[in-house]
């Protein structure tokens, strides 16, 4: 942390460095460039450094980098490139087709799970793509039957605790 001082007040900063060999501040980049010549170098924590673009620049300058990282061999790092796919469509409310494409070729089972549900929580319906609302769809009528279930199992459970108390 540094000092800084804004009209005679002074505030504590962060300090916005990164360490490409420890990984440490790269979530904080917000320099598109700067991961592109990390890439370029075949730097390890590139998945780590899309989470900072996906906070700190557009979608637009942060996609291209996104998409890329989803791509790493590191099974941990492409967890955090589809974890920026999340933050993406929590702070921009859409996403773009190719990383739609991206989640659904990962899948809901896979690294993509908590992105694909922060994409359905936070991306209104008519922008997702059409295997997107049929997955919203789903789930919102299978967690209504399994509520159905639920309620069932209590009315059972009560019904049967009130023949006891009768005998």
């Amino acid at each position: 942390m540094r000092l800084i001082s804004m009209e005679g007040k002074s505030a504590v900063a962060p300090n916005w460095d990164w360490d490409w060999d420890t990984g440490e501040g790269v979530s904080h980049i917000d320099d598109p460039a700067e991961v592109d010549a990390a890439f370029e170098r075949g730097e390890w924590p590139l998945g780590s450094a899309v989470i900072g673009l996906a906070f700190n620049c557009s979608l637009e300058e942060a996609l291209p980098r996104i998409l890329r990282a989803t791509q790493l061999p590191d099974i941990a790092q492409r967890g955090f490139a589809f974890t920026a796919a999340g933050a993406a469509a929590r702070l921009n409310g859409r996403l773009t087709p190719e990383l739609y494409e991206a989640l659904r070729a990962e899948g809901h089972g896979g690294l993509a799970e908590y992105a694909i549900d922060d994409t359905l929580a936070f991306v209104p319906f008519r922008r997702l793509p059409p295997w997107l609302k049929w997955r919203k769809l789903w789930t919102g009528v299978r967690d209504k039957l399994e509520s159905w279930w639920l309620r069932s199992g209590e009315t059972v459970e009560e019904a049967w605790q009130a023949l006891r108390r009768r005998s």
